[in-house]
């Protein structure tokens, strides 16, 4: 559930170019003059050569600043071809030397000593250590570069499947952006309509990624007295949220989205309030993915919201289900008709006829999203998709025995149960398509979080309630 405008990507750069520029000074000119955006071969020398500089020349630390902001500015100035191709010099390059460490690691073999040993392993430790790694660091020191080494793994994400030698990098990439980015050195602030500048404004509504804001008008509903909004920040990048949660105070579960965002119904009296429903959690910058720091947020937004409201009790998401229609139509390949219920095949032959025996009749139903117009169309596939989401949410598993829906495991390792499943709970066309217009509600019981999280870390073990189990 994320995604990063090349608008505003473009922009970020820009600014990088135009603060790095006078950092770089001389260096600027020299080192990416000539440079091609496409970084063909006879270039690829000059750059080696340029990151080389970074981690030896000599020179204060004005000289080495001045040294990585052109490096920074080289990369900025080439087009995704070169953006690849200077990413597989610094991965290979720049690798750890394969030889040393051997070398290192017989040397600690053989140390016959204690005061030989330590000396061995300290060579080895270093040994171990790559290159880049030092070369990566030393964006850290320069304006939003830690912005730069976040969108610039963003980019290692998309290219590290089809060109196998960038996953080192990218693990050591993750590793140090892991350590930056510990929950305890982020900052959690709350969005609002007055107090929030209008650029980080137009950040949220670029980057929501779960349920698009329309409008700016959107965007105030969603920021209304009877709404939160609360984003992770971190303080070398304040501009720029890190992941966001919105929360609708209702009275009930909520279980329909549309209802929920609806701009035109009363807004909702705070003091009365008796639930707090999240419904979007973003990840607002793709460069961190594989950095968990979401449940962090809800249970610090959960102890926020209790000291504000004392009469919320409960705690719940209105949550999408975006695995769902992917997993069944694998299921209906595997089984045809047959992944339907004498009985619910019957009902359903009494609205379509014949049709139902068809092996793909009920991808080809839910492919067209009218079927939600007609009346009695969903109210005959309605069991038979309730079980199966059901079946999905509770039974569907990874390889590694975790809940195949992302959202669900997210959500399941926070400690929550899965309460309820919605039906036609958001019929946007994208809620149509993803999960036939199903959502699910994941409630956070306080007394039952930590018993729950360890049920399912240790045990694998699906949290349900008795209705969602029933479904089965």
């Amino acid at each position: 559930m994320n995604h990063v405008s090349g608008s505003f990507f473009d922009r970020t750069w820009r600014n990088l170019r135009s603060a790095w520029r006078s950092i770089a000074g001389s260096e600027y000119g020299v080192d990416i003059a000539s440079r091609r955006p496409e970084l063909p071969d006879s270039d690829v020398e000059d750059l080696r050569k340029q990151m080389q500089s970074c981690l030896n020349a000599p020179g204060g630390e004005v000289s080495a600043r001045a040294r990585t902001a052109s490096l920074g500015q080289a990369y900025l100035a080439l087009n995704p071809e070169g953006r690849a191709r200077f990413l597989t010099v610094l991965a290979e390059d720049f690798d750890v030397d394969h030889e040393a460490v051997d070398l290192a690691a017989k040397a600690v073999s053989r140390a016959d000593d204690e005061a030989a040993r330590r000396r061995a392993e300290r060579d080895l430790r270093q040994c171990l250590e790559a290159p880049r790694i030092k070369l990566l660091t030393q964006f850290n020191g320069l304006p939003q570069g830690v912005k730069f080494l976040v969108d610039m793994r963003a980019e290692l994400i998309a290219l590290k499947n089809s060109i196998s030698s960038l996953r080192g990098l990218d693990d050591d990439l993750r590793a140090l952006l892991r350590t930056w980015f510990d929950v305890d050195f982020l900052e959690l602030n709350q969005i609002t309509w007055e107090e929030t500048s209008a650029a980080l404004l137009e950040k949220l509504i670029e980057y929501e990624a779960v349920h698009e804001i329309q409008s700016w008008d959107d965007l105030k509903n969603r920021l209304e007295p009877d709404r939160r909004c609360f984003a992770y920040f971190h303080p070398r990048i304040p501009d720029e949220p890190l992941i966001f949660v919105q929360v609708a105070l209702v009275n009930g579960m909520a279980d329909n989205v549309q209802v929920l965002l609806d701009r035109e119904l009363p807004q909702t009296d705070t003091t009365e309030a008796d639930s707090a429903i999240f419904y979007s959690i973003t990840n607002a910058q793709k460069g961190l993915a594989g950095i968990s720091f979401g449940n962090f947020l809800i249970k610090r937004v959960v102890d926020r919201l209790t000291r504000e409201f004392p009469k919320i009790k409960t705690f719940a998401t209105l949550s999408p289900i975006p695995g769902f229609r992917r997993w069944l139509d694998e299921r209906i390949d595997e089984d045809g008709s047959e992944l339907l219920l004498a009985e619910e095949r019957a009902v359903l032959k009494g609205v379509a006829g014949e049709a139902v025996e068809n092996r793909g009749f009920l991808r080809s139903v839910l492919n067209n999203t009218d079927w939600r117009n007609d009346a009695d169309l969903a109210l005959a596939l309605r069991p038979a998709l309730m079980r199966l989401c059901a079946c999905y949410l509770v039974q569907a598993k990874r390889t590694s025995g975790t809940a195949r829906d992302s959202v669900t495991h997210f959500h399941l390792t926070n400690g929550a149960r899965i309460d309820r499943i919605n039906w036609l709970g958001d019929t946007s066309e994208k809620g149509l398509s993803q999960s036939a217009g199903m959502m699910v509600n994941y409630v956070y019981d306080l007394s039952d979080i930590e018993n729950n999280h360890e049920t399912y870390t240790a045990n694998g073990v699906v949290v349900a309630s008795s209705e969602v189990r029933s479904l089965l």
